[in-house]
């Protein structure tokens, strides 16, 4: 792994700006894209099932996951992934429990009541990717704090598979409590859920992952529809010092990297020697392991370990990258926590290994990358409700305010919204 060393903090913070992800302008794909969204608007299920023949060669009579089929997988699957499912279950609960709003009614003012109600989306679409990219783990994350909302109804689409879908996928559908699940992937199940077909009913928000056509889908459909974020290759920061465990650190960073080739491990830290400890230990580490090609891929062109003069260096450092996950390895870590501006999820101390948030501590795991933590936030009830305004006047009080209101109407020249106002006087 590469040790950016010898560099000025002003050099540091230019090539980590370099290296930020962003989505590329793939006209090709924007193009294709747009076909596959105007053609099941056209065309619905037909062109599902089409699409469903021609990418993931499967044919299709129901786009629609039998109830029966998804009980099944739930009773056939292993115990200890349904135990596994339920701790993570009960901790995303009692987290996300406590981000559920309220509304408010202000009557301080005579004659004026103002307020604000608290309104669940109707119903939420979830994009499950196929193949081994379809974590159990995500349908819980996008799941949990919709239910808590209140979402009325949740439709979960993921690509066909030659031999039926995966049994932890059905199984964790059932216990996270998605109402209809249905058998297609890519942007045209995007494209369904947005604008609705035969089967498969509009939904008001779509989230979840997916590939390149999936993520410009999204990006096409939004306005149509409302969805959580562009989301690109994982990422982790470590702010560490040598009184960090280097193999620890290194296990930490090949969590992330092992995810995609495009995925970003990064390190600050102001030891020399735990540098290139940590980058021995990954080099160790990554042979052993099953996806290593991936891993070694995401190290070599993604990765680096920044040499700092101090901690001070290292958060400014690691706040202009703005991680999808961050990890402080310090000695009493929780008094950093003020140091960070951006970042997606924050992981203190030593034990706190990002993977324990991808599936059990609670707080949610579809987090902003590409730098986009300096203003998206992770996924969590409020993404699930809109917000209502009302207000209320009685004559005396509009009477009061009957001179502001009817001047800035003429300031800006229309003058039908000041004899509005005008009209309950005359």
């Amino acid at each position: 792994m590469k040790i950016l060393k010898n560099q000025t903090l002003d050099q540091l913070l230019e090539q980590v700006d370099r290296q930020t992800d962003q989505q590329a302008n793939q006209p090709d794909v924007e193009a294709t894209v747009s076909d596959i969204i105007s053609n099941v608007i056209k065309n619905g299920d037909e062109a599902l099932k089409a699409y469903s023949r021609k990418f993931d060669k499967v044919e299709q009579d129901n786009l629609r996951v039998p109830q029966a089929d998804i009980d099944a997988a739930f009773e056939a699957a292993d115990d200890d992934l349904i135990d596994a499912l339920n701790l993570a279950k009960a901790n995303i609960i009692s987290y996300h429990q406590k981000e559920i709003q309220n509304g408010f009614v202000d009557a301080e003012q005579p004659g004026v009541v103002r307020g604000e109600k608290i309104m669940p989306l109707a119903a939420v679409g979830l994009y499950v990717p196929g193949g081994t990219a379809a974590y159990p783990s995500s349908i819980l994350m996008n799941v949990i704090p919709a239910k808590l909302a209140g979402v009325g109804k949740i439709v979960m689409v993921t690509p066909p598979q030659k031999d039926g879908i995966g049994q932890a996928v059905l199984a964790t559908a059932k216990i996270a409590g998605i109402d209809e699940v249905y058998q297609v992937g890519g942007a045209q199940a995007i494209a369904a859920l947005a604008y609705g077909t035969e089967s498969i009913p509009r939904v008001d928000k779509i989230t979840g992952p997916g590939n390149i056509f999936v993520a410009i889908a999204k990006k096409q459909v939004f306005g149509q529809v409302d969805i959580d974020m562009i989301a690109g290759p994982s990422e982790i920061g470590v702010i560490a010092d040598d009184s960090a465990d280097a193999k620890n650190v290194a296990a930490d960073l090949l969590s992330q990297a092992e995810h995609d080739k495009l995925a970003r491990p990064m390190m600050v830290t102001p030891s020399e020697q735990f540098a290139q400890a940590v980058s021995d230990e990954i080099d160790r580490q990554v042979k052993t392991l099953p996806r290593r090609e991936i891993a070694s891929a995401s190290v070599a062109n993604k990765g680096f370990i920044a040499v700092v003069d101090n901690l001070d260096d290292a958060f400014t450092v690691m706040n202009a990258i703005s991680p999808e996950h961050l990890e402080i390895e310090l000695a009493d870590a929780v008094q950093y926590l003020n140091q960070i501006k951006n970042a997606g999820s924050v992981f203190l101390g030593y034990n706190a290994s990002e993977p324990v948030g991808d599936y059990v501590a609670g707080p949610n795991h579809i987090l902003p990358t590409g730098g986009t933590a300096r203003f998206f936030s992770p996924l969590g009830v409020s993404d699930f409700v809109k917000r209502i305004q009302f207000v209320s006047y009685s004559k005396s009080a509009l009477k009061k305010e009957e001179k502001a209101i009817t001047t800035l109407a003429r300031v800006e020249g229309l003058e039908a919204h000041a004899r509005a106002v005008e009209a309950r006087f005359n």
